[in-house]
C-alpha cells in the first residue's frame, strides 16, 4: 500500500481540502546529452513508442489528472506535438518550450499555468518524461498526498549504504570517505513532485532573488525557500526509473517486455453487465476449463456469446479455413463482432529432442499460429466495432523451462504479438491484451500434473472474471497478472 512517510499532514478539522483542478506537467526539456545520441532521450523509442510518449499516456489514462501540459526541449516542438496528435491525448492543453535546466523548465511551466489560470489555484503533478514506466499507485499516491500537504516528493528506500566523500589532491584514488550516512533515513529521490501552484510559484519568486540559487528538484526549491511548509513522502517503486546512461534504455525495454499489470476489484455486476448486454463475443476454445468460465459469465450478463472448438462445432483452431468460417458465420448471423477470446491451448510436456515432428507442429500451431490467424481474420469486424481481443499467456513466458519449451516459447510469442498487435490497431481503437493467469484448477494442467492442493490454484471462475474485465476496459497492450490474492479480494 502506498502511503506517505513520517508525520506533518496539513487536514484541516473539517477534513480534507476541497479538490482542486490537477495538471500534469510532463518535463521533457532536457537535451539527454548522456545517453550519447544525436536525438533526445525522451523522443528516443522503446517499447514501441517514444519514451515521453509513455509518460503522457499513463497521465491520459488517469482519472485523477485534469489536465497535462508538455515543456519540451526547445528545437523538438513539432515532433512532441506530432505524438500528441497521433496518439489523440486529449488531455494535453499545450506542449511549451523548456529550457536547458530543470529549474527554468519548471519556472516557464509555472509562468505558463498562472497566465491560463489567473487567480485560480490548482495542484500540479511534476513529472520526468523520461521516467516512462509511473504507475497509476504512484500518482494516486501522490494525488491523495496533495489532500494533505502543499508539497509532496515520490522516494525510494536505498539498498545501498551511503557514504559521504571528499576530492583528495595528488591520491590515486582520487576521493576519500568522510562519513558513512543512516540508511534508515535516507531515500532516493523520484518523480512525481506534487504541489499547490501558488506554493511552488511563491517558492521560486523566493528563489529568484537568491543570486547563489541551485537545486537539482522541485521539493528542494520549497524546502529552502519555504521551510515551514511541510512536504509529504510517498513511496515510489525501483520500476520508476528515469532513464539517463545508455544502459537504461537497455533495461526499460526490458522491463516494458515483462510488465505486468494488475487489475484489483470485481469486473462484473451491473457495469459489466451494460458493457457486454446485447454485444457479440467469439470464443475459441470454450468447451471447458477457463474458457468455459468466460462463456458463462458473459452469458449470465446478457452477451450474444459464440463458441468454437473442436468438440462441440468440430472447430480447428490451428486451421486458418475454421477461424475464416468462424467468422463468416458469427457476420452472417449477428452482422457483427465487439469482442474475440482465444482459450484455445494445449500443454505438451517433454524434452525438445524426446518430442516428434508431429507434436512440435501441433503444439506451435494451436499456441502460436492460431492467435495469428484469429487477429488476421477478425481484424477487420474488430476495427468496425472498435472491439477488443483477448489471448492467454503463462507464467512460462518470462523464462525457457526444461520440460515446457514448446509451451514457454509460444507464450513468450504471444506476449510479443499482444504488444505488437496494440499498437498496430491502435489508431482503429481495436484493444489487444493477454491475461497471465498463475496456476488454475483446469483439466488442461491436471492432465499435465495431476492431482494438486486445490488452495493452490486458482479456478477458472476468478480468471473469467478478471479476463472479462480487461475485455471490456480500456486497457491495451498489456499482459494481466491473475493471482490468487487478487482474486481472494474480489469476493
Amino acid at each position: 500500500m502506498t502511503r506517505p512517510y513520517g508525520k506533518g499532514a496539513m487536514s484541516s478539522e473539517n477534513g480534507p481540502a476541497p479538490r482542486l483542478r490537477r495538471v500534469a506537467v510532463v518535463l521533457a526539456g532536457g537535451s539527454g546529452s548522456r545517453v550519447g545520441a544525436p536525438t533526445p532521450k525522451q523522443l528516443l523509442t522503446i517499447a514501441g513508442k517514444p519514451v515521453m510518449e509513455h509518460t503522457i499516456a499513463t497521465l491520459q489514462r488517469s482519472p485523477s489528472i485534469d489536465e497535462i501540459l508538455v515543456m519540451m526541449a526547445p528545437g523538438h516542438l513539432d515532433a512532441a506535438r506530432a505524438i500528441v496528435s497521433a496518439g489523440g491525448y486529449t488531455k494535453v492543453i499545450d506542449v511549451l518550450e523548456g529550457s536547458g535546466t530543470r529549474n527554468d523548465t519548471t519556472r516557464a511551466a509555472i509562468a505558463a499555468l498562472t497566465a491560463r489560470l489567473g487567480d485560480d489555484d490548482c495542484h500540479v503533478v511534476l513529472h520526468d518524461a523520461v521516467r516512462p514506466m509511473l504507475s497509476q499507485e504512484i500518482l494516486e499516491a501522490n494525488v491523495a498526498a496533495l489532500q494533505h500537504y502543499d508539497a509532496v516528493d515520490t522516494a525510494i528506500a536505498s539498498a545501498d549504504t551511503v557514504i559521504r566523500v571528499e576530492g583528495i589532491e595528488g591520491v590515486g584514488g582520487g576521493e576519500r570517505l568522510t562519513d558513512v550516512l543512516p540508511r534508515a533515513e535516507l531515500r532516493r529521490g523520484q518523480t512525481p513532485q506534487s504541489f499547490r501552484l501558488s506554493v511552488l510559484r511563491r517558492a521560486y519568486d523566493l528563489a529568484a532573488t537568491d543570486s547563489g540559487f541551485v537545486a537539482t528538484d522541485d521539493c528542494t526549491v520549497v524546502l529552502r525557500y519555504l521551510p515551514d511548509v511541510p512536504i509529504g513522502v510517498v513511496r515510489g517503486h525501483e520500476s520508476n526509473m528515469k532513464i539517463t546512461e545508455p544502459i537504461d534504455l537497455f533495461l526499460a525495454d526490458k522491463l516494458f517486455q515483462l510488465h505486468s499489470t494488475q487489475v484489483s476489484g470485481l469486473q462484473d455486476g451491473e457495469a459489466l453487465r451494460a458493457a457486454l448486454r446485447g454485444r457479440t463475443m467469439v470464443v475459441f476454445g470454450g468447451s471447458y476449463g477457463i474458457g468455459a468460465a468466460i462463456v458463462d459469465l458473459a452469458r449470465a450478463h446478457d452477451a450474444d456469446v459464440r463458441v468454437f472448438c473442436r468438440t462441440q462445432t468440430g472447430t480447428h483452431v490451428e486451421r486458418r479455413s475454421d477461424v475464416a468460417a468462424a467468422a463468416e458465420k458469427v457476420l452472417a448471423e449477428s452482422g457483427r463482432v465487439d469482442f474475440v477470446v482465444n482459450a484455445a491451448g494445449v500443454l505438451p510436456r517433454s524434452a525438445v529432442v524426446a518430442t516428434t515432428e508431429e507434436e512440435v507442429r501441433l503444439a506451435t500451431e494451436i499456441n502460436y499460429l492460431a492467435p495469428i490467424w484469429i487477429a488476421q481474420e477478425f481484424y477487420p469486424h474488430l476495427a468496425v466495432a472498435h472491439g477488443s481481443l483477448l489471448l492467454f499467456t503463462s507464467s512460462s513466458y518470462t523464462r525457457g523451462r526444461a520440460g515446457f519449451s514448446l509451451y514457454s516459447s509460444a507464450k513468450a510469442a504471444v506476449v510479443n504479438l499482444t504488444q505488437a498487435l496494440a499498437e498496430e490497431w491502435a489508431a482503429d481503437l481495436v484493444r489487444v491484451n493477454c491475461v497471465n493467469p498463475e496456476r488454475t484448477a483446469t483439466p488442461m494442467r491436471t492432465r499435465a500434473f495431476g492431482s494438486e492442493p486445490p488452495a493452490s490454484l486458482l479456478s477458472a471462475e476468478a480468471v473469467a472474471r478478471c479476463a472479462l474485465g480487461v475485455l471490456v476496459g480500456s486497457l491495451t497492450g498489456q499482459v494481466v497478472d491473475v493471482r490468487r490474492y487478487e482474486s481472494s479480494q474480489q469476493h
